[in-house]
């Protein structure tokens, strides 16, 4: 299959079919060391154990937050709130 300028997939009909995906189920990719995988996240059947344990794996661990505190981190995501009055 080929993927499209905005990144799309067609997911091939058996493969919709056997994981109960439809319209509006949610997926995710996740990378490993094979290459990616496809996770119903819902709307489908439950994966593998094993698969449901590496997708749990790739998404722990300590995030780098280049030395920012929580506070500063959160503001830079969010962007300064504007809701504070200044003192």
């Amino acid at each position: 299959m080929r993927v499209t300028e905005k990144g799309q997939v067609t997911i091939p009909k058996d493969i919709r079919d056997r994981l109960n995906i439809s319209p509006g189920s949610e997926v995710d990719f996740v990378a490993d060391d094979r290459g990616a995988r496809l996770i119903v996240v819902s709307g489908g059947k439950v994966g593998e154990p094993e698969d449901f344990e590496a997708w749990i794996k790739s998404r722990s661990g300590m995030f780098d937050t280049g030395g920012m505190t929580a506070d500063e981190y959160v503001e830079w995501l969010r962007g300064p709130r504007d809701d504070l009055g200044s003192d």
